[in-house]
Parts: structure tokens; sequence; C-alpha cells
């Protein structure tokens, strides 16, 4: 990959963002940021990220939506979609799944765990 890969967090808690934030950019990622899910959804089509990290409870639309929105548009459909979440109840990672999440975490979580397995998507996109 030349240039930097393009990572968008859509979360909503500041913490986690800035945490996030700083370990993404270290690891050489160009990071931007939405705290609600319209805004997410209309960066992705905007300017398309290599990978998404999106949390499940955000304001406006959740993070499900959003998910809905990126696999429905053709230029999206294959990005990489991390979703961090609070929730641990089976029947919402079995949403995330069915609507095309490729990873789930929930938290807490340790954000160097995030961002190797952050790595890993990105490997596997390319391939």
């Amino acid at each position: 990959m030349n240039e930097r890969p393009k990572v968008l967090i859509a979360e909503d808690e500041e913490t986690i963002v800035e945490s996030l934030s700083f370990l993404m950019e270290k690891e050489g990622y160009d990071v931007s940021v939405a705290t609600d899910g319209r805004t997410a959804i209309s960066m992705i089509a905007r300017d398309i990220p290599d990978m998404v990290l999106l949390d499940v409870m955000m304001p406006v639309c959740d993070g499900f939506e959003v998910v809905r929105a990126a696999r429905n548009d053709p230029n999206t459909r294959q990005m990489p979609i991390m979703m961090l979440t609070a929730k641990t109840r089976e029947v919402d990672r079995r949403k995330g799944l069915e609507l095309g999440v490729d990873d789930f975490v929930t938290k807490p979580f340790s954000t160097r765990d995030v961002v190797s397995r952050v790595k890993v998507l990105l490997e596997r996109a390319e391939n």
C-alpha cells in the first residue's frame, strides 16, 4: 500500500476516540472521526475509508444503520467494518454478522488488541 490506510472511527465516547486515534496514527493510519451515525454514513460515502471502526450505540442513527448503508453501496460493500460494542448479547452480534460486519470487539477492550485486529482486516482486504 503506497499511501497511509484511511480508517474512520465512528464512536461517540471521547476517551475511546482519543486512545484509538492516538494508537492508529502511531501505527501509520490516516484517522478521521464521526461522533454520530448520520455523519459516519456521509463520511463513508464522500471519502471512502479503507476500514471503519464502528460503535453500535451512537446518536442520530445506530451502528447497524451505518453497516446497512455501507453494505448497500457497491463502492463500500467490501470495506472491512469492525464493530465496537458494550452489548454482549448474542442477538446483537448475530445481527451485526448478518449485516456483514467483519469483526466484533466488546467494550471494555484493549486498544492495542483493536489496532492489531485492524491490521489483520486491512491485510486481508488487500488480498
